[in-house]
């Protein structure tokens, strides 16, 4: 392979990219939607049931772009590759957990989508957060929104400048800056899973479905800073650790891994030996 070949082991068909496009709106639209939907509106109506809803429609957007993408070229190494990556992602989930926003597994999906590509990481990043809800019981109406603010997470290292305008130093520090600010938009944009939900709390941080998008967005900051801030931080933090500690050796890995399976190279078998 030629050093400035980059390695993809899920190339991005139309269909996927359009499968791709539509989960991203309809997701932009089930997290935001209390700030898109003006206080007159039913969907502010029904501001305890809206998650709900979002969250079983989630499911089938998340399996018809998983669906869409294995379509695509998700051959018989990338699955294995798949695998592999998925399973240690999840493992590592559960380490630190509930201790100040520890959790390693980020910096994998940073690394593996940076190596692997945007089309891989969607369904890596979606797929590990399955595992390890099943892995740690953590199976609930915002699983499917951590499914797909995971896929977006590794799919967005995957679309960072190639390595071959970038390796060494220069690589791993954009990693981390990108890793300390995706782990922060991870927590922030899953905090619009719940925040809803606290409509019926007389507070001045809960969701009023009555009051205006500014004074809901200064609503939704206010409980960001309050509930979220540090959890979140001392993920970007070990994220940024991580990276910078572990990322030479665990992208040599990667890479290496990557050339040896040769996923561009179709897999054939040949009959007996006369």
């Amino acid at each position: 392979m030629s050093p400035q070949s980059r390695v993809r082991a899920v190339r991005l068909g139309p269909r996927s990219l359009t499968a791709l496009v539509l989960v991203g709106a309809v997701g932009a639209v089930a997290f935001g939607w209390p700030f898109l939907a003006p206080p007159t509106a039913q969907l502010s109506a029904h501001a305890q049931d809206a998650p709900w809803l979002f969250a079983g429609l989630l499911v089938l957007l998340v399996a018809v772009v998983a669906a869409t993408i294995s379509e695509s070229d998700l051959g018989p190494k990338a699955v294995a590759m798949l695998g592999v990556l998925a399973a240690t992602g999840a493992a590592l989930r559960p380490i630190g957990a509930g201790t100040a926003g520890i959790e390693p597994m980020f910096f994998l999906m940073v690394l593996s989508g940076r190596v692997l590509g945007p089309g891989f990481g969607f369904v890596l990043g979606s797929v590990t957060m399955f595992a390890s809800a099943l892995l740690t019981g953590g199976v609930g109406p915002w699983l499917p929104f951590q499914m797909l603010s995971m896929g977006w997470f590794t799919l967005g290292a995957g679309l960072l400048p190639g390595p071959v305008r970038l390796r060494g130093r220069g690589e791993l520090l954009l990693l981390a800056c990108y890793g300390f600010l995706a782990a922060f938009a991870y927590g922030t944009v899953m905090n619009l899973v719940g925040w809803p939900f606290l409509a019926a709390a007389a507070s001045n941080i809960s969701f009023d479905p009555h009051a205006s998008v500014p004074a809901n967005l200064a609503r939704f900051v206010a409980y960001c800073l309050a509930t979220s801030l540090g959890w979140d931080l001392g993920r970007a933090v070990c994220t940024v650790v991580l990276t910078l500690a572990l990322g030479p050796a665990v992208l040599r890995a990667l890479r290496r891994a990557t050339r040896r399976a040769a996923f561009e190279t179709a897999v054939t078998f040949d009959g007996p030996a006369a």
